[in-house]
C-alpha cells in the first residue's frame, strides 16, 4: 500500500514571514519623507514692509510642497491597501517593497527642483523640472507592477477573501501610472510645463481615488453607480 502523500507547506514553499516589520519600516520611511518635504519651506529674505511680497514669491515652493505632500500621502494609502492584500511576505516581496520605498524617498529632490524652476527659472528650466518630476513618478509605478505580478504568480500569499482575479486586475493601475506620468512629462517638455504639471496632479488624484483598488473605493463606487 502506497504511503500517503504529505501535504506541502501552506505558503507553497515560499518561506513566508509576517508583514509586521515591513509595515513598521515602510511607515517610518514615509514619515521621514514627508518630514523632509517640509524642511524645504524656509522663511524668505525680505526688507521691512516686504514680507508679504517675499512670501508671494515663494508660492511655487508652497505649491510643490502641497502637491508632493498629497502624492506621498496617496502612496502611503495605496501601500497600506497593498499590504492588506497579503497574509505574509517573502524575500522577493521585501526587495520589491524596497523598490517602492526607493521611489518614495527620491520625491523631495524633484520637489525642490520643481519649486526652484517655477520660482527662479525660465520656461526651459520649468520644462526640465516637470519632466524630472514626471519621470520620478513613473519610476515609482514600476515596482508596484512587479508586486502585483508576483502576487498573481504566487496566490498562496494572498490574504483570506482576496482572489487572484482582484490582484491581477490591480496591475492596470501601475501600467496607467507608467504611461500617463510619462505622457505628462512629454507634455511638460514639448508643449507646456504647466500642462504637464496639471497632468501630474490629475494622476495623483487618480491614484487617490483607486487606492483601495479599481473595483473599490470612491472611483469604483462612482463607476458602479453610473452602471446601475
Amino acid at each position: 500500500m502506497a504511503a500517503a502523500k504529505e501535504p506541502g507547506p501552506p505558503d507553497g514553499g515560499l518561506g513566508m514571514s509576517e508583514t509586521d516589520r515591513v509595515k513598521a519600516f515602510s511607515d517610518g520611511v514615509f514619515a521621514i519623507v514627508i518630514t523632509l518635504l517640509v524642511l524645504e519651506l524656509r522663511v524668505p529674505e525680505y526688507h521691512h514692509g516686504d514680507l508679504l511680497a517675499a512670501l508671494g514669491h515663494e508660492g511655487p515652493s508652497y505649491l510643490a510642497f502641497v502637491v508632493s505632500f498629497a502624492y506621498i500621502g496617496v502612496i502611503w494609502l495605496n501601500h497600506h491597501a497593498l499590504l492588506r492584500l497579503i497574509r505574509g511576505t517573502t524575500l522577493a516581496l521585501n526587495w520589491i517593497n524596497l523598490g517602492i520605498l526607493f521611489g518614495a524617498v527620491i520625491i523631495p529632490f524633484p520637489t525642490a527642483v520643481l519649486a526652484s524652476a517655477f520660482a527662479e527659472g525660465d520656461t526651459a528650466d520649468q520644462r526640465a523640472a516637470v519632466a524630472l518630476y514626471a519621470a520620478s513618478a513613473a519610476l515609482m509605478s514600476a515596482p508596484w507592477l512587479l508586486f502585483f505580478g508576483y502576487l498573481h504568480r504566487h496566490p498562496a500569499l494572498l490574504a483570506s477573501g482576496v482572489d487572484v482575479a482582484h490582484a491581477r486586475a490591480q496591475r492596470a493601475r501601475p501600467i496607467t501610472g507608467l504611461l500617463l506620468y510619462g505622457l505628462a512629462g512629454l507634455l511638460g517638455w514639448f508643449v507646456d510645463p504647466v500642462l504637464g504639471l496639471v497632468g501630474i496632479i490629475v494622476m495623483i488624484a487618480y491614484h487617490a481615488l483607486t487606492s483601495e483598488g479599481l473595483r473599490a473605493g470612491p472611483l469604483g463606487r462612482l463607476v458602479g453607480g453610473r452602471r446601475r
